[in-house]
């Protein structure tokens, strides 16, 4: 497995992560024991980095990561280079979500996510959203601050505009930003890509499949139905999920004449679109790795991209990426 640097820092990390939001139940049920067969997987294949959030089945995800470091005895702490995020919070007397980015809250979630994975230290700690009511460059000198305490080897934020990270980057290297890009979401590209690049951090690249659109099996009307998020997501809601179905037939098509998976050519794309770029699919399916780790595996030419770009095109999704509800909190900025 290749290797790509995490910003300026020393560290590393296989040239794709895992995003553990899989290791819940949102795209469908899953169990430790299915979790743990991935994380076995992942080892095998040569990935190292895992990235998760406190927030991700309320603690479930990070909960079931810490089993298996658990069940690793003394190495546990050198197989994987972890992520976890805060910045989400959830007021359960009302149900009600909200931001918070404030040092007391972010270093109690710290404490409490290192809890739960049985660990002293994470590689990476990202405000998962941004708290409008907490300046940036306050926020960035907390963190700058848990970088110095060693219980953080760096930070990162996501779903960030480039200026935003400007501001950021002004005060203490940001070593990541976290945004949703692949071949349906092409809007990185009008300056995240660029401004990151330019400041030597690393884009990590959220649903780089699309949430299955770009995958050999995408979700049918029934599945995305039954999942409570994809149900109210305007390009998994009909007729928006059919026409995007049919628009990825020509890229499914064109992976199997490249001999690969859809899956694994959509993160070779992506893999190909900058040196600084990290793709994290999430899977509940060690198969389904070892369909994306091919894609890392794959080199592809000027031509093949533009036969990528030809079959899907920028603006080829029909509907928007979030619903207004789900557009709260990720800063757009094109």
């Amino acid at each position: 497995m290749q290797q790509r640097q995490l910003g300026k820092t020393s560290l590393h990390l296989s040239a794709i992560g895992i995003g553990a939001m899989s290791f819940t139940d949102f795209y469908g049920k899953t169990s430790e024991a299915e979790s743990h067969r991935v994380l076995t997987a992942a080892l095998d294949l040569g990935v190292n980095h895992i990235d998760t959030a406190n927030v991700y089945g309320g603690g479930l995800s990070e909960t079931v990561i810490g089993s298996f470091l658990a069940k690793q005895g003394a190495q546990k702490t050198r197989l994987f280079h972890i992520a976890t995020k805060a910045g989400i919070a959830v007021d359960k007397a009302i149900g009600r979500r909200y931001f918070d980015n404030s040092s007391a809250y972010l270093q109690a979630e710290l404490d409490a996510s290192l809890t739960r994975l049985g660990l002293d230290y994470i590689d990476l700690y990202y405000i998962h959203r941004r708290d409008a009511d907490t300046p940036i460059e306050e926020v960035t000198e907390t963190l700058a601050a848990m970088v110095k305490s060693g219980k953080i080897g760096a930070f990162g934020f996501s779903e960030i505009a480039p200026t935003s990270l400007y501001r950021a980057a002004a005060i203490h290297d940001v070593a990541a930003v976290q945004s949703e890009y692949s071949l349906s979401v092409r809007s990185p590209e009008m300056g995240l890509v660029q401004a990151t690049a330019t400041l030597g951090t690393s884009l990590v690249a959220f649903s780089p499949v699309g949430r299955s659109l770009l995958t050999d099996k995408p979700h049918s009307p029934k599945t995305a139905a039954a999942s409570p998020w994809l149900k109210s997501n305007p390009r998994f809601i009909e007729p928006n999920l059919s026409a995007n179905i049919e628009a990825t037939a020509g890229f499914r098509r064109l992976a199997a004449e490249f001999g690969m998976s859809a899956a694994a050519l959509a993160i070779a794309w992506l893999l190909h679109k900058g040196r600084h770029i990290i793709p994290i699919p999430g899977t509940r399916s060690a198969n389904h790795l070892r369909q994306h780790c091919e894609g890392a595996a794959k080199s592809l030419t000027a031509d093949d991209i533009a036969r990528i770009e030809t079959v899907l095109p920028i603006g080829w999704a029909h509907g928007d990426r979030y619903s207004d509800g789900q557009w709260v909190g990720p800063e757009k900025y094109c």
